[in-house]
């Protein structure tokens, strides 16, 4: 079953039962992917649609922290709701030691020693945890443990 086409089920049971914010989030979650297929003139593939829900998601956690700031945590609940409802569509996230484990496993398959080679380790380890891990941890990872076998060398 498609993301679209659970997305779609979900909203029929979220009508049904009167969900309001569960409701407006899967509508808002459907917008987003149905633009996404106007603008890209074809079928999204499954990749594209969960790259479509984690923009969201990335957008009300940052919105989240944004309200936080600026002192609305009435809006800041309710972005963060939204978030909740948003991450039931999402792969489940990888831990830390998982994440570890690519990078070095990556490290060693590219055979990267210094900071310059960063780039080609990304590369392998990007494919292979797209949508599980967080890009910038995945990236502070990748500097660490270059750093540490730049020093042992």
């Amino acid at each position: 079953m498609s993301l679209t086409s659970r997305l779609e089920a979900d909203l029929k049971e979220a009508m049904r039962s009167r969900d309001e914010l569960r409701r407006d989030t899967i509508r808002l979650l459907l917008s987003a992917l149905r633009n996404q297929q106007i603008e890209n003139r074809a079928p999204l593939e499954s990749q594209q649609e969960l790259s479509v829900v984690q923009r969201e998601a990335k957008r009300r956690r940052e919105n989240a922290e944004e309200y936080e700031r600026v002192q609305r945590p009435d809006m800041a609940d309710k972005e963060r709701a939204e978030l909740r409802i948003m991450e039931r569509y999402l792969p489940q996230p990888m831990d830390i030691t998982e994440v570890r484990a690519h990078v070095l496993r990556a490290v060693d398959v590219t055979g990267a020693s210094t900071q310059k080679e960063m780039g080609r380790v990304m590369a392998v380890v990007l494919p292979e945890i797209r949508g599980r891990a967080d890009g910038a941890v995945v990236s502070q990872m990748v500097r660490d443990v270059l750093r540490e076998r730049d020093t042992t060398s």
